[in-house]
């Protein structure tokens, strides 16, 4: 039976996530945060101190990992780890990873797999134009840095995280730059996506023009 898959597209702090987990609720449809899978892996090579340069033993640390997504939570190895995949230091250390073709090439195939067997609703930097590019509906969702950086400088403080604003606006920007100009799989809107800026728009207003035009989904 053919399953129904919504990609969900777009820069760091623009607001995928919270979208797509409101759709995949409202919609019920299988949320899968391609983001937290590849904060996944991050997180496990730097617990184990892995050199990110070390081709060989990042790949056997991988082949090593289990990763699953139950009920929306994201679990390493068993383990739930939804809070330790948002720190600092794997938000800067996420892109790196993400750039290794073999670990984006185990994470594709494994997010494949879960949209053959389920109606899913799909976020991350390239969903559209490469991990789903037959997806009935595409999204690239945006926002201005100022704004995506004022949104993670709220996550982190309601974390307890000290952080400066200015420093979080210069971070997005080189890492909107690395995940848009690295060589496989770059952060790029598709040609049949619908672009929507939430800069100026509250969650309501964004989720009501998805829903606008997905109202086939029964």
């Amino acid at each position: 039976m053919h399953k129904i898959s919504i990609a969900i597209d777009g820069p760091a702090g623009a607001g995928k996530s919270t979208l797509a987990k409101k759709i995949a609720n409202l919609k019920n449809l299988l949320y899968i945060d391609t983001g937290a899978m590849y904060r996944a892996v991050t997180l496990k090579l730097l617990r184990e101190n892995v050199p990110l340069d070390n081709y060989e033993l990042v790949k056997r640390v991988l082949d090593n990992t289990i990763i699953e997504i139950i009920n929306g939570s994201i679990f390493l190895d068993n383990v739930n780890v939804d809070k330790e995949i948002r720190t600092p230091k794997v938000n800067e250390n996420v892109s790196k990873v993400a750039a290794l073709p073999f670990v984006r090439e185990t994470l594709v195939k494994l997010q494949r797999k879960i949209a053959d067997k389920n109606n899913v609703v799909m976020d991350g930097r390239d969903i559209g134009t490469k991990v789903l590019p037959n997806a009935e509906y595409k999204f690239f969702i945006t926002a201005s840095i100022e704004e995506r950086a004022r949104r993670r400088y709220e996550e982190l403080k309601k974390n307890g995280y000290h952080c400066s604003f200015n420093d979080i606006v210069k971070k997005i920007a080189e890492r909107d730059k690395m995940d848009s100009e690295r060589k496989l799989d770059p952060l790029k809107k598709a040609d049949d996506a619908v672009i929507i800026d939430t800069t100026n728009k509250n969650i309501d207003e964004v989720i009501n023009i998805i829903l606008g035009k997905i109202e086939s989904i029964k």
